[in-house]
């Protein structure tokens, strides 16, 4: 049931699988049904319910399962909304799989199953995310408990982004002084001294990605200070090399493309007070035939070591367009059919 103290709303039950749900402010509830009802539509067409609004009421029918999914996370939904957050379409998606999730996730020692919907987040003065899949969700929560956390999986499964963003949340809060953002140089042999400009200059293509989670986290302008102060460092991984970095939080991006020394040269460069975040897809290795992946590597020998959480994301956590999963997903099965049939053809 939706607390009308903790939400301010209400639910009238008029049978198992139909209910109404009234929210006691117009303009949230306007806002949590979405421009023309389409945060609405959205919970009809992944659930496979009926939601029909009327006013700051929506009456909500279908499979019992399905409906309380719907109700936990326009709950959730509007529960961010009171707390000042907007909400946009992929909130919604979040809120809808980890409502579906949470059904998977009974407590102990009643197994009664959750009635409120609670998600993990990061939260900065610009802005606060909530984690949108349960895997996310999980690797937010390793990412505040343990010193040394790899994210591994495919692209679009938010493990720079969160990462980027965690880091910026510590030094607002004077957690740590400095970030520092570091990628292996791949594409150009980490030779990186016949291109052009400053050392910034010349990393900047590699490390976007990283810019535009801070960037989304941080105001620019203070963005830009703290690159100039040396607050925000960026760094080829190459350039690591001999460092103790105490008091930050440093992140290993594309880290499946390191060599088994850089990796450990790199990890090794972890100080007092300093957490390390390494993220990185061990299917898209783009180091030359022949040569271990640093990453894959470390996975194994790293595995059960005290302070170390490792979060595997999978095709299903992936939060950009709904194609980018199923493209990722039919990538998956190609391959593993190729090897089935190069281990047959041996």
């Amino acid at each position: 049931m939706i607390s009308s103290s903790s939400r301010q709303s209400k639910t009238s039950a008029t049978d198992a699988n139909h209910f109404v749900l009234t929210f006691e402010n117009n303009r949230f509830a306007s806002e949590l049904f979405g421009q023309f009802d389409q945060n609405l539509k959205l919970l009809e067409e992944r659930l496979r319910i009926h939601a029909r609004p009327r006013g700051n009421s929506v009456a909500i029918s279908g499979d019992v399962v399905a409906t309380n999914q719907a109700r936990r996370a326009l709950d959730y939904l509007y529960g961010r909304l009171q707390s000042g957050a907007t909400i946009e379409t992929s909130d919604v998606e979040g809120a809808i799989r980890m409502a579906a999730a949470a059904d998977d996730q009974l407590q102990l020692p009643t197994m009664e199953r959750k009635a409120k919907l609670t998600m993990a987040q990061i939260s900065t003065r610009k802005k606060t995310i909530a984690a949108r899949t349960p895997m996310q969700d999980a690797y937010i929560r390793a990412l505040d408990r343990a010193e040394l956390v790899f994210g591994v999986g495919p692209a679009g499964t938010g493990k720079t982004y969160l990462a980027v963003a965690h880091a910026a949340q510590l030094l607002e809060r004077g957690v740590i002084d400095r970030i520092i953002l570091s990628r292996p140089a791949v594409e150009a042999g980490e030779r990186l001294g016949f291109l052009p400009g400053d050392m910034k200059e010349k990393v900047d293509p590699y490390l976007r990605p990283l810019y535009d989670a801070l960037y989304d986290m941080m105001p620019g302008d203070k963005v830009e200070r703290a690159i100039s102060a040396g607050v925000i460092e960026i760094a080829p991984l190459a350039f690591m090399r001999g460092r103790t970095l105490a008091n930050a939080a440093v992140i290993l991006d594309e880290a499946q493309n390191t060599t088994s020394m850089q990796m450990k040269m790199f990890l090794t460069r972890l100080g007092e007070n300093g957490r390390m975040i390494v993220t990185g897809d061990p299917s898209q290795v783009d180091l030359p035939r022949g040569v271990k992946s640093g990453l894959v590597e470390a996975l194994q020998i790293l595995k059960g070591v005290e302070g170390v959480s490792v979060i595997r994301f999978k095709d299903a956590d992936v939060v950009r367009h709904p194609l980018v999963a199923r493209i990722v997903s039919a990538y998956e099965s190609h391959t593993a059919v190729h090897d089935e049939s190069e281990q047959s053809d041996r």
